[in-house]
């Protein structure tokens, strides 16, 4: 082999080590960028609990209603029996503590009262329907009381999403209160829709897991 042809080799040969350790390099900074965009992405969803809504993707004609009724195990069971409703989440509403645990909660400290959010087709079942649903399934005369469960967490309260939703639930609560069906006043609560947290897992669809269609109580 001549001297040219040997510096020629030689080149070509730092070259291709060249081009080789700069390809190494980068595909070593692309594997570190999309690992730090993983455990970025990990941690984020990680952190503590989060407010939430019970939409899926392609929910788009789905409406949302929230109510507190007591113990919400029995709550969430009822609504999920009520055709037209398509997703129920059980959680904590109307506080002012940011991510509540089922053990805060119960203390009454933290203002947060046991809800069930409702997901449901209007098409299928009616807003006004849902709050003959709700009517039925607690006794809305006792504060802060539902059977032997006592505490503001268990509160009668009708959490609105819009201003059709508390008209609706007005009129409704007027026209029970006009009734004899009751010898007390209804203490039921119409307020705003505020941040709901989901509640522990083993809370969401409890009555179910324990093969129970309701509290008994």
């Amino acid at each position: 082999m001549s001297t040219e042809e040997t510096t020629q080799s030689k080149d070509t040969g730092l070259g291709r080590r060249w081009l080789f350790s700069l390809l190494g390099g980068l595909g070593m900074a692309m594997v570190a960028a999309m690992a730090l965009s993983l455990l970025s992405g990990c941690e984020s969803e990680s952190v503590g609990a989060i407010a939430t809504e019970p939409y899926t993707k392609g929910d788009k004609n789905m409406a949302k209603a929230t109510f507190a009724a007591g113990c919400f195990w029995g709550v969430e069971a009822t609504f999920r029996q009520v055709e037209g409703v398509t997703e129920t989440t059980v959680g904590y509403t109307g506080g002012h503590t940011k991510n509540p645990t089922y053990e805060e909660v119960c203390t009454g400290t933290t203002g947060h009262a046991e809800a069930v959010r409702v997901l449901y087709d209007p098409s299928e079942v009616s807003y006004e329907e849902l709050l003959k649903v709700f009517w039925n399934c607690h006794d809305p005369t006792t504060p802060n009381r539902q059977g032997p469960d006592v505490g503001t967490q268990y509160r009668s309260a009708i959490f609105y999403h819009t201003p059709e939703q508390k008209e609706a639930a007005a009129a409704s609560k007027e026209k029970l209160e006009s009734s004899v069906e009751y010898d007390n006043p209804v203490v039921t609560e119409i307020v705003p829709a505020s941040e709901f947290y989901r509640a522990e897992e083993y809370h969401q669809q409890y009555l179910e897991k324990q093969g129970r269609s309701s509290c008994g109580l």
